[in-house]
């Protein structure tokens, strides 16, 4: 192998990173298996830098990338050790790493996923180190799937499980460090918090007509498609301003009340659940806020999210419609205590002054954590979401 080569990938609870040899030559020893769980620079592999065993390197002292902070009540930050897989490929004798036919090299997963989407490798830059092809290189390549561009929908509806073997009336699958992780998370969530949801339902008619008049033009000037998902958020900030204890945090004993809004999108990707966040998205405009939802759903689809997006969050919304949902009860991402899911758009029949018409509308819920946040509290704040989704004109002047 040459240095710069994909040694290890190591996946946590929200990402996976390549990561690679800081040394040339042949991998003579690995210290864990695919599947493992590491901790924090923990020996990995050896290297025998000259290729004759007469002198070794310890080429994968690698730290496991830190996830988001774990499911715990915020506290000083202290030292965790993530759970990461750590599949380390085997060494040809040339100890090289794949390479097509012109000597590319090519990542392990990036040559995985170029099987699973058809990409033609030999058509991919690579800019890894060393001029290595690497995931995100795939991903981007003409053959991989086009992403949605509806920035709405964050996340793509996951492909058919594969038809089971003849005859089989059971498999089996382990599952994967990162949907153990994601289900410990949410376990933890359920049983830390004194969890409780409060549901109301919006006549989205105003901001239909005023999002289908202008949603042509803002895409032709400022590029960008303006999906409602912008004035949730900006609804969300306003009501949050009003309510800042639904934008807090627990330490111990005391309420930590955050000053600004990191809002989270869950996405749903077909890795598992994450949430990246907009950082200070109070302090952001629509059209802003409409690009970064936009950048954040096409990273986390190609797998390019930083610990940066997916730590530091707030509060969450997370929109179940875009699947179909009419209505849920979506799980707190603690350390956050309150999410705001929104659901499907359907015409129903309403009363309006006395007569029934058909309208657009919109169940949404609030999860929040009834240790700190007062039924009165969530309920007003969620009634305040109505209010501003309704007379989006408002959102112009809070």
């Amino acid at each position: 192998m040459a240095p710069g080569d994909t040694l290890v990938e190591l996946e946590t609870d929200k990402i996976t990173v390549e990561v690679p040899s800081v040394t040339g030559g042949v991998l003579k020893k690995r210290f864990a298996k695919e599947g493992d769980v590491v901790k924090l620079d923990q020996l990995l592999a050896e290297v025998d830098e000259k290729g004759d065993g007469a002198k070794k390197e310890t080429a994968a002292q690698a730290s496991a990338p830190t996830p988001p902070a774990p499911p715990r009540a915020p506290a000083p930050a202290k030292p965790t050790a993530p759970a990461a897989t750590a599949p380390v490929s085997p060494a040809p004798s040339s100890a090289s790493p794949t390479a097509t036919k012109d000597t590319q090299r090519v990542a392990p997963a990036a040559q995985r996923l170029a099987a699973d989407t058809g990409a033609d490798l030999s058509r991919v830059q690579g800019t890894g180190r060393g001029g290595v092809v690497s995931k995100a290189d795939v991903l981007e390549a003409p053959t991989a799937p086009a992403p949605s561009s509806q920035p709405s929908r964050v996340a793509p509806v996951p492909p058919p499980r594969p038809a089971p073997p003849s005859g089989e009336r059971e498999t089996r699958e382990k599952m994967s460090t990162r949907r153990k992780r994601i289900a410990e998370h949410l376990l933890e969530s359920q049983h830390a918090t004194a969890h409780l949801t409060t549901f109301n339902e919006i006549d989205m008619s105003v901001v239909e007509r005023l999002r289908g008049r202008i949603k042509e033009r803002i895409e032709k000037e400022q590029g960008v498609r303006l999906s409602f998902m912008p004035f949730f958020v900006k609804a969300a900030c306003a009501a949050l301003k009003q309510f800042s204890v639904v934008n807090a945090q627990i330490d111990n004993d005391t309420i930590v009340y955050k000053h600004y809004v990191n809002m989270g999108i869950a996405v749903a990707s077909e890795q598992g659940l994450v949430v990246p966040n907009i950082k200070d998205a109070d302090q952001k405009g629509m059209l802003d806020i409409a690009r970064e939802i936009a950048d954040i759903a096409k990273r986390a689809r190609d797998g390019k999210l930083t610990m940066d997006d997916l730590s530091g969050g707030t509060f969450t919304i997370t929109n179940g419609g875009v699947f179909g949902s009419l209505v849920s009860t979506p799980i707190i991402n603690f350390p956050q205590v309150a999410i705001l899911g929104l659901h499907k758009i359907q015409e129903r029949p309403v009363a309006i002054d006395g007569s029934v018409e058909i309208r657009p509308m919109m169940y949404v819920a609030l999860s929040y954590d009834h240790r700190i946040i007062d039924g009165q509290q969530a309920v007003l704040f969620l009634v305040r979401i109505k209010e501003l989704m309704e007379d989006p004109a408002l959102l112009a002047i809070d």
